[in-house]
């Protein structure tokens, strides 16, 4: 586990919440992490801290005054690839499929606990400061494949016809496992552990529609469709020849 007390700069998380009595719980939860909290009431409040400070991670409420959280994701992943977890009281499966759809890497519905909020976060920033992560990568990585050149530590995905593909930090952890081990079967289960580790629960359903979201943006180039094939009551496998280099 990551000492943040300990790093060279503790994280700084913006939590868009306008419940106050809930933003005050959150930001006293993460602040004794060691992390810094900067609150935020609305989507403006948001943009404003982002045009002062760079953040490392947003938590982000769907049910907002104005703008709404998901409407702010879909607008954040756009630009960039900053790691957003969305928490509501709306925990339907459809809102917590369309948030992941739009960008969001993680979704907690309320009421939450605790604890499963702070290694949500944990998780989250581990994979994208790349530390103490099992597919955090080591530097100068990069992979050919079908055409495609993968930078990874960069995070720069470019197609065989030079469009460069955005990966949220969710899909690049999940392409790095399967880039890894090309030609092999990979269960839902490992693909689960590999990318989210012990925070992940049995019947989490996010690596089937990250791996949804990454086809998508694989079938950029035509060619690319089927890199990723479905094993029928086996799991996923990446069919491309991999190079390293």
């Amino acid at each position: 586990m990551i000492n943040w007390m300990d790093s060279p700069g503790s994280p700084q998380i913006a939590l868009v919440e306008d419940d106050d009595e809930i933003r005050d719980l959150v930001s006293r939860l993460l602040t004794r992490e060691g992390m810094s909290v900067h609150p935020c009431r609305t989507t403006a409040e948001f943009d404003a801290l982002l045009s002062q400070r760079p953040v490392d991670l947003a938590i982000v409420d769907i049910m907002l005054p104005g703008e709404d959280g998901l409407s702010l994701c879909r607008r954040m992943r756009a630009i960039g690839d900053l790691p957003m977890l969305i928490v509501s009281a709306r925990s339907d499966d459809v809102d917590r499929i369309i948030g992941l759809e739009i960008g969001a890497d993680d979704y907690l519905p309320k009421p939450f606990n605790p604890r499963e909020l702070v290694a949500r976060v944990r998780a989250l920033l581990r994979r994208s400061r790349g530390s103490d992560g099992m597919i955090a990568p080591p530097g100068g990585q990069r992979y050919n494949f079908a055409g495609w050149a993968w930078d990874v530590d960069a995070r720069r995905l470019v197609s065989p016809d030079g469009v460069a593909v955005e990966l949220t930090g969710g899909e690049h952890d999940l392409l790095h496992c399967l880039v890894t081990h090309p030609q092999r079967v990979l269960s839902r289960e490992q693909l689960l552990d590999w990318t989210r580790g012990r925070e992940a629960a049995p019947f989490d359903r996010t690596i089937d529609v990250q791996l949804g979201r990454l086809r998508k943006k694989l079938a950029v180039h035509p060619e690319s469709e089927a890199l990723i094939k479905t094993v029928r009551g086996g799991g996923y496998v990446f069919v491309a020849s991999v190079r390293r280099g």
